[in-house]
């Protein structure tokens, strides 16, 4: 059908239908079945099909290797963290080419991954060390300060206490010294201490406890410590106090360790003695030192064995993923009885045939098999894939079309019309050259930058306006162009093709908003004429003139779509769809508003002041009465009663025949197998009554209620959709009316006040107003319509939209999807 496609004389149209497609089938020798995917994949037009659906992935022939994949590519996840983690940035060096062999890629990502799960071990363990003797360096200085304080305080006041008592000597007081001493030795108690640090911010709360838990029977000193602290056993910064707490008895102190660990303070053991004390900070500096030696050390070591991973990891990352798709393809081939076989079946374009083979072939000499794959094509009923051969600027048209529906298998493809009317209809709705060549800057600045951005990653709005440069290059392109037939220039007009038809009666130019300008010159060359901007009749024209354009587009569109539809039924040999579907429905939309669309015309060319309203209205109330000053042309109510005729003869065409051909051609081939999928078409006798084998009964009652329902949407849609285009006419008059009100109440308003600050003020003012009203909300409003008429409006009258894409398999999407 490919061929019978392309014969003639015009050259090819690859966007209007899909690509030819055929199920083929491969058997592969198992020695060179890892090679042929893998070169398949470098191919990427061989879409395969599961032959093994019924299976779990455990029961599976490659399970072990796919587990195995996995494994690594876990391991690389890990080393992405910790390079992230680290500050590396995993795609700085380009990918490399050489081969690497899986095995060996597997040992080696094992190796690496143990040694630096052993570099974070002891370098966590190093860190915690040092952050513990830090924390006791300062327990001991700290401490050691209030030691030595306290004891000094203690020196003074036993001298005082003494030199007192040497003046109050008496006889008595030896006997009384004598008798008291032992009784004063017995009453002494042994107070013991606690030392650490507490986070500062649970200081007070860690007071208060201790106080509370012992009845008030300790002596709690806290000293808050300048710097921030890396706390040793959660890491994280935080300020502390060094706190001592006295007490007495082994309640006391079970009470306050209890309390220590509730609050995660860390306790430190010190010695009373304060040359001790010196001693174990000398010591404590000492392995402080060395520690920091030892960490550097291996934050050096670590440094580069993650740098030498940074270099290589995006080559193992993209080998792990081909080795995982490679072998999850391979879990959809079947296994031969024999088990020397591997045989395969997916869709493939026609045009592809020989570039398979040659690397079928390749695959077989490179492993050194013994015996060739066999290709052949399969014969089968099961629809194909569709794949359209698009680039990047034909791309985003047809993902609009897509987002709707996936074409049928050869059905006509609206993206190739859509690269010229979604575009075309949007500058309708924002005729203004001054905004369209805003739009056409902003494009142009993404498509100069293509390859710069394409490599970056983007935030969600402007990766979706980057893909759309394109789409958005061609609605700027259109803006300009019907922004100069409206001539308006951010609703200014210019005279830029020619002076004005149009002159004021008098000098004064009294009534020149009115009906003071008189016709002096030819017709304005190329759009509107700028004198009729600011005049009373202005809107009422450009109201007339923008609806009747809006109707006359519509029913330009609705047309093509039927024509689409007649091209779809010739393609499918369905001539029941042509005589029954596509001649009523042309009769019955032309009958109606393509009549509408030829008053237009005329009333236009012959400068008639016909009333269209009224003609279209009575056209079906009263055919017979006379038209009086309504008559465009002669036998003009001859016309509009065949035209009324034709379309009440066009509904039942539309409904009857049809499920009755159906019936009689389905009981004239009951028994008989189908036709080869090349020729089948959308038919209902096809598609709705019967299955893949053709054995289920006919069922005229669905079918007959299915054409009703078809005629019924159509019959109404053809109304409801001409008036769904006058939505091109409302949002350009929106638009107009939104850019003449920002100029006129903003930017004149400003420049009429001969104040310098509210001409600033108002130009900014207007540039927000103009960027976030004009530009954004209005292009997405009229990038919504014009989205709208197509898929609704002229994509129901042709496109199915029922089929799937075709998926190959390709390590292409592997760097797609990594990105």
């Amino acid at each position: 059908m490919g061929d019978r496609r392309r014969r003639g004389c015009c050259p090819p149209m690859d966007l209007l239908r899909s690509e030819s497609m055929q199920l083929v089938q491969v058997i592969i020798p198992i020695e060179s079945a890892y090679l042929t995917v893998s070169y398949l994949g470098d191919l990427g037009l061989l879409q395969f099909k599961d032959l093994n659906g019924g299976k779990s992935p455990f029961q599976r022939t490659y399970a072990t290797q796919i587990k195995k994949c996995v494994e690594m590519a876990r391991k690389l996840n890990f080393f992405k963290e910790q390079l992230l983690k680290a500050g590396f940035s995993a795609s700085a060096k380009p990918v490399m080419r050489n081969k690497i062999d899986e095995d060996d890629l597997e040992i080696k990502l094992g190796e690496l991954e143990a040694e630096l799960t052993e570099m974070n071990v002891n370098g966590e363990k190093l860190q915690r060390s040092y952050n513990e003797l830090i924390e006791y360096k300062l327990v001991l200085q700290k401490d050691g300060e209030f030691f030595a304080s306290a004891q000094r305080s203690a020196t003074a006041r036993q001298r005082e206490m003494e030199s007192h008592q040497a003046f109050e000597e008496s006889i008595e007081t030896p006997l009384l010294k004598d008798q008291d001493t032992p009784t004063d030795q017995s009453k002494q108690v042994k107070l013991g201490f606690l030392t650490g640090l507490v986070p500062r911010e649970k200081s007070m709360a860690f007071e208060r406890i201790i106080f509370r838990a012992t009845r008030g029977n300790v002596f709690l000193k806290q000293a808050p410590v300048d710097e921030t602290l890396i706390d040793p056993v959660s890491g994280e910064k935080m300020e502390k106090n060094v706190f001592v707490v006295f007490y007495s008895g082994e309640r006391a102190k079970n009470k306050i360790l209890k309390i220590c660990e509730a609050f995660g303070a860390n306790r430190y053991s010190i010695a009373e003695d304060l040359g001790k004390q010196a001693q174990m900070i000398t010591d404590v500096s000492g392995k402080l030192a060395e520690l920091k030696t030892t960490i550097d050390a291996g934050l050096i070591h670590r440094e580069n064995l993650l740098r030498t991973i940074s270099d290589q990891f995006e080559q193992w990352n993209l080998t792990v993923r081909k080795e995982k798709s490679i072998y999850h393809t391979l879990n959809m081939l079947s296994l031969d009885v024999t088990k020397k076989c591997l045989v395969a079946e997916g869709w493939s374009p026609v045009f592809a045939s020989k570039q398979i083979q040659d690397a079928l072939h390749r695959a077989a000499c490179d492993s050194n098999s013994q015996v060739g794959s066999i290709f052949q094509v399969l014969h089968t009923k099961e629809p194909p894939p569709t794949y359209f051969r698009t680039n990047k600027f034909t791309s985003p048209f047809q993902e609009i079309v897509d987002a709707y529906g996936v074409a049928k298998y050869q059905e006509a493809n609206p993206g190739v019309f859509t690269i010229v009317t979604f575009p075309f209809l949007f500058a309708v709705m924002f005729g203004d050259w001054g905004h369209g060549i805003c739009l056409l800057i902003a494009t142009l600045f993404f498509i100069v930058k293509e390859k710069k951005l394409s490599s970056q990653k983007l935030g969600d709005i402007t990766e979706m306006a980057f893909g759309g440069r394109y789409v958005i290059l061609l609605m700027s392109l259109f803006s300009i162009y019907t922004g100069l037939i409206y001539n308006e220039f951010f609703s200014v007009p210019f005279e830029l093709f020619g002076p004005t038809a149009y002159a004021c009666r008098d000098l004064s130019c009294r009534d020149a908003s009115t009906i003071g300008l008189i016709k002096v010159r030819d017709t304005y060359p190329f759009g509107l004429d700028p004198a009729w901007h600011g005049t009373r009749s202005e809107l009422p024209f450009l109201n007339s003139l923008k609806m009747k354009m809006s109707i006359l587009l519509g029913v330009a569109q609705m047309n093509l779509g039927i024509i689409l539809s007649y091209f779809n039924a010739k393609f499918f040999r369905n001539s029941l769809n042509i005589w029954f579907q596509f001649i009523p429905q042309m009769i019955f939309l032309n009958s109606l508003f393509g009549y509408l669309s030829l008053l237009i015309i005329v009333k236009w060319c012959t400068g008639s002041q016909a009333d269209l309203y009224h003609i279209l209205i009575y056209m079906f109330l009263s055919p017979t009465d006379d038209l009086g000053e309504n008559q465009l042309f002669p036998h003009q109510k001859i016309v509009q009663i065949v035209l009324v005729l034709l379309a009440l003869v066009s509904v039942p065409w539309m409904l009857l025949p049809k499920p009755f051909l159906l019936k009689k051609q389905h009981e004239r081939h009951q028994g008989q197998s189908y036709t080869p999928l090349q020729s089948t078409e959308e038919s209902l006798q096809v598609e709705a009554n019967h299955d893949s084998h053709g054995h289920e009964e006919f069922e005229f009652s669905e079918v007959f209620v299915h054409q009703l329902i078809h005629t019924i949407e159509f019959v109404l849609g053809a109304v409801s959709n001409t008036a769904s285009y006058l939505r091109l006419w409302a949002l350009s008059l929106a638009h107009s009316e939104l850019s003449s009100v920002f100029y006129e109440k903003v930017l004149l308003l400003a420049w009429g006040f001969n104040n310098v600050i509210i001409l600033i003020v108002g130009i900014i003012v207007f540039v927000f107003a103009t960027v976030g009203v004009l530009l954004v909300m209005e292009t997405l409003s009229a990038f919504l319509h014009a989205l709208r008429l197509h898929w609704v409006e002229f994509q129901n009258k042709f496109y199915e939209g029922d089929g799937y894409k075709f998926y190959p398999f390709s390590f292409a999407s592997l760097n797609d999807e990594n990105e």
